[in-house]
Parts: C-alpha cells; sequence; structure tokens
C-alpha cells in the first residue's frame, strides 16, 4: 500500500485575507481605544475608590485585549491535520485505559462496549483496561464480562493521575488511548488516531535523528451526547451548540502551529515513550491532564489536535456539578502555571508561552466579569465614577472597536460562538469562581480531587441560593437604569444612554443567568438521538418497515406509512438495522400520532435481550444530533422571550396509544340508514348522523367486516362518541384482524383532512416546535 503524503487543510486563501482584514482592523481600534482610555479616561482627580475603579477596569480591559490578540492571530488561519492513509500492518500495540473511581456501572457498560466495538487491523493488539480507584467488585464483574482487563490498586495516591501511572506500571503497549468514564468512542476512533502515529514513523525512518519529529499525544474533541446545562435550561437544545464545542473544535484546533495543544485528559491517544520521559502523569496538580501535556510539549514532542467527533460522553446535568467541575479546571490551571514555572521556562517557545498564559488568564474572567458588571452600576447606584468621557467620544474610540471585535469573534469562530454567548456563560458562573481563583492565585490550593458527577439518577435540587449574587446584582442595576432615566429627563443630556446600554447588556445577562440557575425540571430518563434507520414493526398479525425518528436507551420513534393495530400492552417485536449493527427488541406502544402521510409511532423498550451491546452501538456509535452551530435567526429578545414564555407555558404530553384514523365515509347499519364515520381508533369510532343514534347498533364496514358500536358520549354537532364492543374479536381473531386492515389501507390515505386537524393558536405553534428538542415523549 503507498503511503501518501499527510495533508493538511487549511482555510481558503480568500478567507485567509478576510480574516487578516478583520483582525488588523480590530487590532488597530483596539489599541487606538486603549490608548483613548489610558490616558484620557481614568478618574484620579475623583477620589480613591473612582481611581481604584477606574484602574482596575482599565486593568482588565488591557489583559482581555491581550488575551483576544492571542486567539485572534491563533484564529485567522486554521490547520487541521488530515487523516493519512498508512499501511494496516504497521498498527501497533494499543493500550486503552479507562479511568473510573465511582461512576454507575451502567455507565461504565457503555463505555466498555464502545472500545469493544472499536475497529482495528488485528483486535489481538488492542488492550482493554478498567482502572478501578473505587476496587469495586460490580466493576471487576463488568470487566470480566465483557472480556476486558481490570486494574486496580491498593491506595488513591495521586487521584487520577496515580490510577493512570499504576495502569502504566502493568501494561507496555506505545500507544495508550486514556478515556473518562462516560466517553464512549466510535468504532473508528483507534483507526484514526492511530494513523497519526503510523504515518510519522514511516516518515521518520527517511529522516536523520536530529530531524525526526515525535508525536506525543493526539486530542479529539470531548463531545456530549446529551444537552449541556446551557442547552437544557435555557431551552435552546436546538439553537446552540454545546459550551465545549468552541474550545475542543476551533482554540484547540488554532493552538496546532505553536504546539500548545492542551491535552484534556480524555478521547486522546499519547505516547507511552513520551509519558516514560516526563515521569508518566503529573500528579501535583488537580489537572494532572494540563500539566501532563505542558510536561510533554516541552520535552520536544509535537502534539496537535483534530476536529472530528471520535467519541462522545455525558456533560454535568446539575448545577452543583458543573461548578465544581469549573472549579477544578480554574484551580488546576493556575497551580499548574505556577508550579511548572512558564514564564520562565526555557524549553518552550514565545508562542507557546503566550497561548498557556492566555489559558491561565481565562480562568481570572470571572473577576473581569464582576468589574464589567459592577462599573456601572457604582456610576448610576451609587455616583462613583469609572471612567470619564463623554458620548461622542465613546462613538469614536469605542464603537468601532466593539464592532470589530464582535465580527472577528463570529467570522473566526465558524459561527458557533458569538460575543453574546460568551458573555452569558461567563455571567452565570462567574460568582462561583471568584473566592477559588483568589485562594489559588494566593497558594492556597484545593489538595482533593474532585470528580465530576456523571450518570446515575438526575438529581432535583434547589438553586434558590446559587441565584443569590445574581438576583443582588438585577436589583442594583434596575436601580442603576431608573436613576439613569431619570437624569436623563432631568438634565436633557444623552450622554447617560451609554451607561444606559451597559446597563441593559448587563442586566440581560444577568436574568439569562438567573433563568439558567433556576433551571428546568428534567422528565427524560435517557437521552434521544435523533437518526433515521430502518425499523421492523412485528405485532401478532401485522408486519410493517418503517424509518426511525429518534432512538434512546428507553423508547423507539419510528415513521410508518400505513396504520397498524397495537394492543396497549401487547408485546411488539422491534428489528433495528443500520448496516452495521442489528439489534431485536421487545417494546410497548406508548404514543401514535399522524405526521402527514405517515404515522408515527413511540415506542418503551421493555427488553433488550441479547441486542443489548448492539443497541448501545446504534444509539451511540454516531455524531451525537446536538446543534453544532448557533442559530443566527433567533435574537436576544428570542432568547428571553423563550425562556420566559416556556417557564409559563404548561406541557401537555401526549399519551394517545392508538391512531385515530380519519374516515369521513357513510356506512349502512343495521338500522336501514347510513351514519357517517369521522375517524375511529380501533376501540373507539367518532360518528355523526343528522337523526339521534341509538345507544348500541351495528356498522357494516364491507361483506363479513362490522362494527358492534355501544355509547360512550353524545358531543357537540351530531357527533357521537361510540366504544366499539367486538373490538377483541376484530384484534384477536386472524380473519377479522387482516379484513381489518385491508379495509383500512383502501379506504384511508393517512392524512388528516384540515376540516378535522386541531386548531391550534399561532403561539402555541411557536412552543411546539421550540419543544421539539425538549422533554418529550418517552413516558
Amino acid at each position: 500500500m503507498r503511503l501518501k503524503k499527510r495533508k493538511t487543510r487549511k482555510t481558503g486563501k480568500v478567507g485567509e485575507v478576510r480574516n487578516l482584514a478583520w483582525l488588523y482592523f480590530n487590532i488597530g481600534w483596539t489599541v487606538l481605544y486603549l490608548l483613548w482610555r489610558t490616558f484620557c479616561t481614568v478618574p484620579l482627580e475623583y477620589g480613591i475608590l473612582s481611581a481604584v475603579a477606574g484602574i482596575a477596569l482599565l486593568v482588565v480591559e488591557i489583559l482581555g485585549m491581550l488575551e483576544a490578540f492571542v486567539h485572534y492571530f491563533n484564529m485567522y488561519k486554521i490547520e487541521n491535520h488530515e487523516v493519512p492513509q498508512v499501511p494496516v500492518e504497521e498498527f501497533p500495540d494499543v493500550d486503552v485505559f479507562i479511568a473510573t473511581y465511582n461512576e454507575p456501572v451502567d455507565l461504565l457498560y457503555k463505555t466498555v462496549n464502545g472500545c469493544v466495538h472499536m475497529k482495528y487491523p488485528d483486535k489481538k493488539k488492542v488492550h482493554i483496561y478498567l482502572c478501578d480507584d473505587g476496587k469495586r467488585q460490580e466493576v471487576r464483574e463488568l470487566a470480566e464480562q465483557m472480556g476486558v482487563g481490570y486494574i486496580d490498586r491498593e491506595d488513591h495516591e495521586g487521584a487520577k493521575a496515580g490510577n493512570l501511572n499504576h495502569a502504566m506500571s502493568v501494561t507496555s503497549s506505545p500507544l495508550i488511548a486514556t478515556f473518562d468514564a462516560d466517553m464512549i468512542p466510535k468504532n473508528n476512533f483507534l483507526m484514526v488516531m492511530v494513523s497519526y502515529f503510523v504515518d510519522q514513523e514511516i516518515k521518520n525512518r527517511e529522516l536523520e535523528e536530529k530531524d525526526r519529529v515525535k508525536i506525543g499525544f493526539i486530542q479529539s474533541p470531548q463531545s456530549f451526547y446529551n444537552p449541556d446545562l446551557f442547552q437544557f435550561n435555557l431551552f435552546s437544545e436546538n439553537r446552540i451548540p454545546n459550551e465545549q464545542d468552541y474550545f475542543y473544535k476551533d482554540v484547540q484546533i488554532t493552538r496546532n502551529k505553536s504546539n500548545s495543544v492542551i491535552y484534556g485528559g480524555s478521547n486522546t491517544l499519547i505516547s507511552r515513550e513520551a509519558l516514560n520521559e516526563v515521569g508518566g502523569f503529573y500528579t501535583e496538580s488537580i489537572t494532572e491532564d494540563f500539566a501532563t501535556g505542558i510536561l510533554i510539549q516541552k520535552k520536544g514532542y509535537q502534539c496537535f489536535a483534530i476536529n472530528t467527533v471520535l467519541a462522545s460522553g455525558l456533560s454535568p446535568t446539575t448545577l452543583r456539578s458543573l461548578i465544581n467541575q469549573r472549579v477544578r479546571w480554574a484551580r488546576g490551571c493556575i497551580q499548574t502555571g505556577r508550579k511548572l514555572h512558564l514564564i520562565f521556562s526555557r524549553n518552550m517557545s514565545f508562542s507557546q508561552k503566550a497561548n498557556y498564559l492566555a489559558s491561565i488568564w481565562y480562568w481570572y474572567a470571572s473577576w473581569k466579569r464582576l468589574i464589567y458588571i459592577m462599573s456601572p452600576i457604582l456610576f448610576a447606584t451609587f455616583g462613583v465614577v469609572v471612567v470619564k468621557c463623554t458620548l461622542v467620544e465613546v462613538l469614536i474610540f469605542w464603537l468601532p472597536m466593539y464592532i470589530s471585535s464582535n465580527v472577528c469573534l463570529k467570522m473566526m469562530s465558524r459561527n458557533i460562538r458569538t460575543t453574546k454567548w460568551t458573555n452569558l456563560y461567563e455571567t452565570v458562573i462567574f460568582p462561583y469562581l471568584l473566592i477559588p481563583v483568589l485562594l489559588e492565585t494566593l497558594g492556597i490550593s484545593m489538595k482533593k480531587f474532585k470528580v465530576t458527577k456523571k450518570g446515575g439518577n438526575k438529581e432535583e435540587e434547589s438553586n434558590i441560593l446559587y441565584a443569590l449574587p445574581h438576583g443582588i446584582l438585577i436589583v442594583l442595576s434596575v436601580i442603576g437604569i431608573v436613576n439613569c432615566i431619570r437624569w436623563t429627563f432631568d438634565t436633557g443630556r444623552i450622554d447617560y444612554f451609554v451607561i444606559l446600554f451597559w446597563l441593559f447588556l448587563n442586566l440581560y445577562n444577568l436574568v439569562m443567568s438567573l433563568l439558567f440557575i433556576l433551571g428546568r425540571k428534567a422528565v427524560r430518563n435517557a437521552e434521544r438521538q435523533s437518526v433515521s434507520m430502518e425499523c421492523r414493526v412485528k405485532t401478532a398479525y401485522e408486519e410493517e418497515t418503517g424509518r426511525t425518528v429518534d432512538i434512546s436507551e428507553s423508547g423507539i420513534s419510528v415513521l410508518l406509512n400505513r396504520v397498524i393495530d397495537i394492543d396497549e400492552k401487547e408485546p411488539v417485536e422491534l428489528t433495528l438495522d443500520d448496516g452495521r449493527y442489528h439489534a431485536k427488541l421487545t417494546g410497548e406502544i406508548v404514543l401514535v400520532e399522524n405526521r402527514g402521510e405517515q404515522w408515527r409511532y413511540v415506542f418503551l423498550v421493555k427488553d433488550m435481550g441479547d441486542s443489548k451491546a448492539e443497541f448501545m452501538q446504534l444509539i451511540y456509535d454516531r455524531d451525537p444530533s446536538l446543534p453544532m452551530n448557533l442559530d443566527e435567526s433567533v435574537s436576544s429578545f428570542d432568547d428571553l422571550r423563550i425562556n420566559i414564555s416556556r417557564r409559563l407555558y404548561t406541557q401537555n404530553f401526549q399519551n394517545r396509544r392508538r391512531a385515530r384514523i380519519p374516515i369521513h365515509d357513510d356506512y349502512p347499519t343495521d338500522m336501514a340508514r347510513k351514519v357517517h364515520i369521522i375517524d375511529y381508533n380501533y376501540e373507539y369510532v367518532l360518528l355523526s348522523s343528522e337523526e339521534k343514534l341509538p345507544a348500541m347498533f351495528s356498522v357494516f364496514l364491507e361483506e363479513g367486516l362490522e362494527l358492534e358500536c355501544v355509547l360512550e358520549k353524545r358531543l357537540q354537532e351530531e357527533k357521537c362518541l361510540y366504544r366499539v364492543d367486538n373490538y377483541r374479536k376484530l384484534h384477536d381473531d386472524a380473519a377479522q384482524h387482516e379484513k381489518l386492515k385491508n379495509w383500512l389501507c383502501s379506504h384511508t390515505h393517512g392524512e388528516i383532512r384540515e376540516e378535522e386537524a386541531p386548531k391550534v393558536s399561532l403561539k402555541r405553534q411557536r412552543m411546539q416546535a421550540e419543544d421539539e428538542f425538549s422533554e418529550m415523549e418517552y413516558l
């Protein structure tokens, strides 16, 4: 097999020129703005409080601009390495480490199952290990059941890093794949990741020792199959990408050219040689991954990131777990920067230092956000001058910088992130990071490694106390807004419009943050994946093949071209096939609804039988179906409207378990006159007649097929609802069942007529559309 030269996919030439033009434009205006701010706007003559507040605001602006410059210079020309084509016989042995401590076994099962199904030229060369720092018998049994290795140890020294180092000491493969307990790899994970190492190894054979390139690690994105808290709590599952997508799919890729890619701890393939050279996984930091990656790069190893999703996991599902995760990340990064002496390291280039310092400074965004929020409040609410300027000066110096910064971020992030969403993310989390960041800066470190809780039952917890800081700031902002409006009318000046704009911008972020913190009730037991694949639905008397709409561990939604008669408690055989995996399950009907000329059937999965492993792969061996880009059609006002209206709107869950089939035809009866059948759902029939109908009679559909009707309820407009008294015979008798099926096929077209379609207000239609990805159907 001939080796193809590795290519690098770059931003197009026109895109590069455009990005660079906006970048220089933004830099020019930003420098001009900062000069103006530094020499003309600091209120030194207004007292000590004004001077301190003014200088603090200026400092965070300068540091923020420096961080942005580093990011923009990385972003303007993105390089993403394509997968090289290499001889399969060159693929080496690989150790796969799944680090676990207290995660539930059902969560681990999905990860191990994904690892077992990874493709490789010689599967004997893939060695999978559950690295259990909890020493649990049930995890040992899972490893035996799945046919993978089990590694434990006597102590917990070094936490996760110590766990992985111990696993290294009892294994020997030249490459090591690391996964968190919830990260489920796709089947091509190893085939993609190992190819880079093999390709470079082949190239190195033709080079002298001094010219050889050694790959330290390759980082693939950490993707998530469940909506993150920002998507879920803000009713945005169908409008915004996962908050972490911007980092893993954009920021990480931009760091390739400076060899400063951050090791994320999971979904990574690492060289054992590189790990041995740095003494294994770094144990002196609570973010062992961040520190280990830096040490590998300091040794001269080339490390890079790819933006192809190769594994997906579970993002935090409670505010408490999200805060714990971000506190650990923040303290660990600051702690690592201090212990590894990044600034004075001789083994790092200037661009590496700049990128890693920007990564550390990022965690001071909590203090930056506090200053940005408090500055207009200090002036408008407490009368403390923070910036001295006029409206004309703001329009000349600030406005071009602000617009160009927003354009740069949106354009270079490929519509994954905007300034609006960055501000909102920071506003949500900043109060809980203030003290931890300050303590870590002063050298007061968090000693204990806290595992981010994932899996298990979703907790219902009160977040009222968490909302207190945002509530106080909202009150202060409203007072400031009222004061500015009053001053504008009293003085007739429009200068206060700048403060009003600032206050309203902050108020929007604070209100959205408050809505986020108040949360949203989780009603779904398992995460849904939107996927279309063949599904055969088989009952005792009928069989029909359709396409899935979505699937989860607890349910399957299928579109069929015709109606089928399924009894409520009748077991239904469901057969799924996507060309790679095949699963045969037993389900129970929970919902039927009309979809134009098709019918949507939703089944609760009752039994997976011997198909559990394949069914899990059908769900998770794919890219998550959540958005990858921002929905540009939704404005800030829409976000606010949606979040308020959805909290006021009571969700009505449908549980119609039988198809309501429109008939609209006249049929003879045993009363020597005809009745009009409006619709029919096997157990009930809706009839109309100009004359009053009796309590009991029969309707003849065709020869040998009749409905024995018993009155249930008289409705308005000459309509009556009747129970089909001979339903059991029609359903259980094979001959009658077949006749009924044929009659329905010849008398219906599946589509609800306009006059019978339920009337839904435009407001309710919008709410239903916004709820497409939210709390629904699997009961």
